[in-house]
């Protein structure tokens, strides 16, 4: 079935991570342990999901944050936390962002985003502030289920707040991760290669209906695919 709803992660694969870099070169004096970071989000994201318990995003990025600084022998002041908090909600769009979604909705597609990050009411999203709102239809995150991704009610909620079945959707994000959580759900799944990653190639786990480097790419592969099938 050609998928009618993309929906998209957000954190790195539409909003661009490296912009938190300096604020890392700042604390651990190299860039570096941004990366390191952010691995170890995902993680305990994980972790914590499996063991039943549930804080936010941001709230376990601080924690994440002051248990780095303790292993690196860094200190951190609760002012660093709250900067990082506040520079995970104000990330900016990758530079092929809009171009991308605005050929995709064009083309017809419905657009969501799925997302870790938690949305505070009455304060702006991170889509908000990247300017990358207007082109969803709607903006759901993990905070409703209270499980962070790959939890397969994570992918659920899409098909049920939309009202669609899993086969009419796809996954777009820049995490096999992801994907591949999204693919148990029953979701096609988009790969985008940001920073130069590449599919988990492993005999066995199911590889990405589609890999490209950025969203316009993404754009011209669902136009070939929709062309071949008319």
């Amino acid at each position: 079935m050609q998928p009618s709803v993309l929906v998209f992660d957000v954190n790195e694969t539409l909003i661009d991570l490296e912009s938190l870099a300096p604020f890392f070169g700042e604390l651990f004096g190299d860039e570096r342990v941004l990366h390191e970071w952010f691995t170890r989000l995902v993680m305990y994201s994980m972790t914590v999901t499996l063991s039943e318990h549930y804080v936010d995003f941001f709230t376990l990025g601080g924690g994440v944050l002051r248990m780095l600084a303790d292993r690196y022998h860094v200190r951190v002041a609760d002012p660093d936390t709250i900067r990082l908090q506040t520079a995970m909600r104000t990330m900016p769009a990758h530079p092929d962002v809009i171009e991308g979604l605005d050929r995709l909705r064009t083309n017809g597609f419905r657009l969501v985003t799925l997302t870790n990050s938690p949305h505070r009411e009455g304060s702006p999203s991170p889509l908000d502030n990247a300017g990358l709102a207007g082109f969803f239809e709607r903006q759901l995150t993990v905070d409703t289920c209270r499980e962070f991704k790959p939890a397969p009610t994570v992918y659920r909620q899409v098909c049920e707040a939309l009202d669609v079945a899993p086969a009419e959707c796809t996954m777009v994000a820049a995490h096999e991760w992801d994907l591949l959580g999204a693919r148990n759900a029953g979701f096609g799944t988009a790969f985008i290669t940001r920073r130069g990653t590449a599919p988990l190639a492993v005999h066995g786990l199911p590889q990405p209906d589609i890999v490209a480097r950025d969203l316009p790419e993404l754009a011209e592969r669902l136009s070939q695919l929709r062309r071949a099938d008319a």
